[in-house]
């Protein structure tokens, strides 16, 4: 069609249960990932509240992440990591300051691309002005991801992931 491809994330995340596992969620997620990544018009994410796990990032590849500026995004819910890392989701606070969840914290690791302001008290004390925020923001980025070729969309959006992250090969 293309379409520009707008998601909006909000989501605890795919159910963790051996049943999902066994029906293939896995799978999906990836499968969605790849699909995602090949997309050849511009693709924005928006995460209006909390963003967890693969049934996140699953729809979390595109070319621009915008968040709330109070909502959340992470590869696993911070009551999940402490209960793996400390067997017990009593830790959930220690979990959720270790996973640099916040908005502000995934701008300064460039996997969020710009932080969207909330009316104050948050987007749930006044609808239309959160969404008149997010509107202009989203309006804003895809004016300038429609004026890219598909070539240089699709190497930016490579090259924003490849980006991700601080690691080392020794």
């Amino acid at each position: 069609f293309g379409r520009p491809v707008i998601c909006f994330i909000d989501t605890p995340g795919a159910y963790p249960g051996i049943g999902s596992e066994e029906r293939g969620i896995g799978e999906a997620i990836a499968f969605n990932l790849r699909e995602m990544s090949r997309l050849r018009v511009p693709v924005l994410a928006a995460v209006i509240g909390e963003g967890m796990s693969g049934g996140a990032l699953g729809i979390g590849v595109t070319d621009r992440i915008l968040m709330l500026e109070h909502s959340i995004y992470s590869v696993i819910s911070p009551e999940g990591c402490a209960a793996i890392l400390w067997r017990s989701a009593e830790h959930k606070e220690k979990a959720a300051t270790a996973l640099k969840l916040t908005a502000e914290d995934l701008l300064s690791l460039g996997v969020c691309d710009e932080i969207v302001p909330e009316p104050v008290g948050g987007a749930h004390t006044d609808w239309e002005e959160a969404a008149d925020h997010l509107s202009t923001a989203l309006e804003k980025n895809l004016d300038v991801l429609t004026k890219l070729s598909q070539k240089k969309l699709l190497a930016q959006r490579w090259a924003k992931y490849e980006a991700i992250g601080d690691w080392r090969e020794e």
